[in-house]
Protein backbone atom coordinates (compact mmCIF):
# COMPACT_ATOMS: atom_id res chain seq x y z
CA UNK A 1 0.00 0.00 0.00
CA UNK A 2 2.95 2.39 1.05
CA UNK A 3 4.42 1.39 -2.69
CA UNK A 4 1.48 2.75 -4.09
CA UNK A 5 0.81 5.73 -2.87
CA UNK A 6 4.48 6.86 -3.48
CA UNK A 7 4.05 5.69 -7.09
CA UNK A 8 0.41 7.81 -7.24
CA UNK A 9 2.79 10.61 -5.70
CA UNK A 10 5.80 10.12 -8.34
CA UNK A 11 3.13 10.00 -11.21
CA UNK A 12 0.97 13.10 -10.10
CA UNK A 13 4.33 14.96 -9.93
CA UNK A 14 5.54 13.95 -13.20
CA UNK A 15 1.76 14.87 -14.64
CA UNK A 16 1.95 18.20 -13.75
CA UNK A 17 5.79 18.66 -14.25
CA UNK A 18 4.96 17.90 -17.74
CA UNK A 19 2.06 20.29 -17.60
CA UNK A 20 3.94 23.04 -16.34
CA UNK A 21 6.31 22.51 -19.45
CA UNK A 22 3.67 22.44 -21.89
CA UNK A 23 2.46 25.66 -20.39
CA UNK A 24 5.77 27.21 -20.74
CA UNK A 25 6.60 26.28 -24.28
CA UNK A 26 2.79 27.35 -25.17
CA UNK A 27 3.86 30.70 -23.27
CA UNK A 28 7.35 31.55 -23.49
CA UNK A 29 8.95 34.49 -21.84
CA UNK A 30 8.29 37.57 -24.14
CA UNK A 31 11.09 38.97 -26.22
CA UNK A 32 12.80 42.17 -25.19
CA UNK A 33 13.19 44.69 -28.19
CA UNK A 34 16.60 47.00 -27.49
CA UNK A 35 13.71 49.71 -26.48
CA UNK A 36 12.38 47.46 -24.09
CA UNK A 37 15.47 46.35 -22.20
CA UNK A 38 15.79 48.36 -18.64
CA UNK A 39 16.92 47.41 -15.59
CA UNK A 40 13.94 47.10 -13.52
CA UNK A 41 12.32 44.85 -16.47
CA UNK A 42 15.41 42.58 -16.66
CA UNK A 43 15.66 42.28 -12.80
CA UNK A 44 11.49 41.54 -12.50
CA UNK A 45 12.19 38.64 -15.26
CA UNK A 46 15.26 36.87 -14.06
CA UNK A 47 14.12 37.36 -10.34
CA UNK A 48 13.01 33.53 -8.36
CA UNK A 49 12.31 33.29 -4.95
CA UNK A 50 14.96 31.33 -3.93
CA UNK A 51 13.65 29.18 -0.50
CA UNK A 52 10.72 28.37 -2.68
CA UNK A 53 12.73 27.45 -5.63
CA UNK A 54 14.66 25.25 -3.04
CA UNK A 55 11.13 23.76 -1.50
CA UNK A 56 9.44 23.11 -4.68
CA UNK A 57 12.48 21.00 -5.83
CA UNK A 58 12.75 19.27 -2.71
CA UNK A 59 9.37 18.18 -3.04
CA UNK A 60 9.72 16.77 -6.97
CA UNK A 61 12.63 14.99 -6.20
CA UNK A 62 14.72 16.02 -8.81
CA UNK A 63 11.65 16.68 -11.19
CA UNK A 64 12.97 21.05 -12.34
CA UNK A 65 9.63 22.43 -12.50
CA UNK A 66 9.14 25.26 -15.56
CA UNK A 67 6.26 26.90 -14.49
CA UNK A 68 5.01 28.35 -11.19
CA UNK A 69 2.80 31.43 -10.16
CA UNK A 70 4.53 33.84 -7.73
CA UNK A 71 3.21 36.81 -6.38
CA UNK A 72 2.86 39.86 -8.40
CA UNK A 73 3.81 37.88 -11.71
CA UNK A 74 1.73 36.73 -14.04
CA UNK A 75 0.77 32.92 -13.43
CA UNK A 76 1.70 32.52 -17.87
CA UNK A 77 4.95 34.15 -17.67
CA UNK A 78 7.71 31.53 -16.83
CA UNK A 79 10.02 33.16 -13.69
CA UNK A 80 14.14 33.10 -14.17
CA UNK A 81 14.02 33.79 -17.49
CA UNK A 82 14.58 36.70 -20.23
CA UNK A 83 14.32 36.28 -24.36
CA UNK A 84 16.15 39.39 -25.76
CA UNK A 85 16.45 40.42 -29.10
CA UNK A 86 20.52 40.72 -28.94
CA UNK A 87 21.39 41.22 -32.83
CA UNK A 88 24.55 40.11 -34.24
CA UNK A 89 26.15 40.86 -37.65
CA UNK A 90 25.64 38.48 -39.77
CA UNK A 91 26.79 35.10 -39.77
CA UNK A 92 28.98 36.09 -37.26
CA UNK A 93 28.97 36.27 -33.27
CA UNK A 94 30.32 40.42 -33.12
CA UNK A 95 27.88 42.68 -31.21
CA UNK A 96 26.42 45.44 -32.72
CA UNK A 97 26.82 48.51 -30.96
CA UNK A 98 23.00 48.67 -29.91
CA UNK A 99 23.91 45.39 -28.64
CA UNK A 100 26.25 47.03 -26.29
CA UNK A 101 24.43 49.25 -25.10
CA UNK A 102 21.69 46.80 -24.03
CA UNK A 103 24.07 44.26 -22.73
CA UNK A 104 25.46 47.19 -20.30
CA UNK A 105 21.87 47.30 -18.92
CA UNK A 106 22.26 43.70 -18.41
CA UNK A 107 25.02 44.01 -16.67
CA UNK A 108 23.48 46.63 -14.14
CA UNK A 109 20.28 43.97 -13.47
CA UNK A 110 22.69 40.86 -12.87
CA UNK A 111 24.80 43.52 -10.50
CA UNK A 112 21.73 44.33 -8.54
CA UNK A 113 20.70 43.64 -4.75
CA UNK A 114 17.70 41.22 -5.88
CA UNK A 115 20.09 38.99 -8.88
CA UNK A 116 23.71 39.29 -6.90
CA UNK A 117 23.39 35.77 -5.42
CA UNK A 118 21.97 33.73 -8.79
CA UNK A 119 24.24 32.46 -11.69
CA UNK A 120 23.03 32.62 -15.26
CA UNK A 121 23.07 30.34 -18.21
CA UNK A 122 23.34 32.92 -21.44
CA UNK A 123 22.07 30.82 -24.28
CA UNK A 124 22.28 31.89 -27.90
CA UNK A 125 19.75 30.83 -30.53
CA UNK A 126 19.56 30.56 -34.13
CA UNK A 127 17.51 30.41 -36.70
CA UNK A 128 17.75 27.13 -38.80
CA UNK A 129 18.53 28.46 -41.94
CA UNK A 130 22.03 27.00 -42.59
CA UNK A 131 23.64 23.67 -41.94
CA UNK A 132 22.24 22.41 -38.48
CA UNK A 133 26.31 21.70 -36.90
CA UNK A 134 26.97 25.49 -37.94
CA UNK A 135 23.86 27.01 -36.57
CA UNK A 136 25.57 25.00 -33.44
CA UNK A 137 28.60 26.40 -33.30
CA UNK A 138 27.08 29.62 -34.61
CA UNK A 139 24.84 29.72 -30.95
CA UNK A 140 27.58 28.61 -29.12
CA UNK A 141 29.82 31.71 -30.32
CA UNK A 142 27.16 34.18 -29.30
CA UNK A 143 26.28 32.77 -26.15
CA UNK A 144 30.15 33.33 -25.83
CA UNK A 145 30.71 36.85 -26.89
CA UNK A 146 27.73 37.73 -24.62
CA UNK A 147 29.59 36.30 -21.68
CA UNK A 148 32.63 37.47 -22.72
CA UNK A 149 31.65 41.08 -22.96
CA UNK A 150 29.65 40.87 -19.86
CA UNK A 151 33.06 39.43 -17.89
CA UNK A 152 35.56 41.99 -20.07
CA UNK A 153 33.39 45.19 -19.58
CA UNK A 154 31.48 44.73 -16.62
CA UNK A 155 33.43 42.96 -14.10
CA UNK A 156 30.83 40.05 -14.13
CA UNK A 157 32.54 37.14 -12.32
CA UNK A 158 32.65 34.83 -15.06
CA UNK A 159 31.84 31.75 -12.58
CA UNK A 160 28.32 33.83 -12.49
CA UNK A 161 27.65 33.33 -16.73
CA UNK A 162 27.51 30.02 -18.38
CA UNK A 163 27.35 29.95 -22.60
CA UNK A 164 25.28 27.52 -23.84
CA UNK A 165 24.80 27.27 -27.47
CA UNK A 166 20.95 26.21 -28.71
CA UNK A 167 21.35 26.01 -32.47
CA UNK A 168 17.89 26.60 -33.32
CA UNK A 169 16.55 23.70 -31.51
CA UNK A 170 14.42 26.59 -29.61
CA UNK A 171 12.44 28.78 -31.85
CA UNK A 172 9.81 31.15 -30.57
CA UNK A 173 8.47 31.28 -34.59
CA UNK A 174 8.64 28.24 -35.88
CA UNK A 175 5.68 29.89 -38.40
CA UNK A 176 8.75 31.70 -39.77
CA UNK A 177 11.61 30.73 -39.30
CA UNK A 178 13.57 33.52 -40.55
CA UNK A 179 11.91 35.53 -37.97
CA UNK A 180 14.57 38.03 -35.75
CA UNK A 181 12.95 36.77 -32.55
CA UNK A 182 14.39 32.81 -33.15
CA UNK A 183 18.00 34.66 -33.90
CA UNK A 184 18.19 35.46 -29.50
CA UNK A 185 20.11 35.52 -26.39
CA UNK A 186 18.18 33.99 -23.23
CA UNK A 187 19.22 34.23 -19.99
CA UNK A 188 17.87 31.97 -17.86
CA UNK A 189 18.46 32.38 -13.69
CA UNK A 190 19.98 29.03 -12.45
CA UNK A 191 18.62 27.97 -8.87
CA UNK A 192 21.12 28.40 -5.87
CA UNK A 193 22.11 24.84 -5.06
Amino acid sequence: MKHSKLTSRWLAALILGGAALAQAQQNPAPVMKMNQVTEEALVDALAIDAPQAQEEAGKTRGIRPTARSVPDRPASKAPGKSNLLITFNTNSADLTNESKQALSTVARALQSDKLAGFSFSIEGHADPRGQAEANQKLSEARAKSVVDFLVASFGILPERLSPVGKGSSELLNADRPEAAENRRVTIVTRRPS
